[in-house]
């Protein structure tokens, strides 16, 4: 039986890239592939049932904690590139998602990592996993009942 850990949920959404994106030269700066990474994140959690809305509704956020960006290569005004974010389950009472950016022939143009920690909106730091996201983790089979 394959561990706890090793389960992963996904999803891939696209983006153009915006004229305001891009510094002088036309090729996108670099602080923008984190918004890339967020739009990734904000479809996925649409997508599976998991938004910020619905993290709101039962009265909690989820601030990121720790980024990573890797880059490899450049993207230019009016690509549209590939997004994939990948949840990446864990025991702990945290979202963890990697993202692959893929330019349109394909390639992969960036990738990174992003770690979200549960704060009740009061602003207390939830150290075990809130029943909400518990029960979406069992919905969507990242969790026995």
């Amino acid at each position: 039986m394959p561990s706890e850990t090793s389960k992963e949920l996904s999803y891939t959404s696209e983006v153009r890239v915006r004229f305001s994106e891009c510094d002088p030269l036309g090729i996108v700066w670099h602080g923008n592939y984190i918004q890339f990474f967020e739009d990734a994140r904000e479809a996925f959690g649409r997508h599976h049932g998991i938004s910020y809305l619905d993290q709101k509704a039962h009265n909690f956020s989820t601030p990121i904690v720790a980024s990573k960006c890797e880059h490899k290569l450049p993207l230019a005004y009016g690509d549209v590139v590939k997004v994939k974010a990948t949840y990446i389950d864990s025991a702990a009472a945290k979202m963890v998602f990697r993202y692959q950016i893929l330019n349109p022939e394909g390639q992969v143009v960036c990738t990174g990592e992003t770690v979200q920690v549960f704060v009740e909106l009061g602003g207390e730091l939830s150290l075990t996993l809130p029943d909400f996201f518990r029960d979406w983790k069992i919905k969507v089979g990242l969790l026995d009942e």
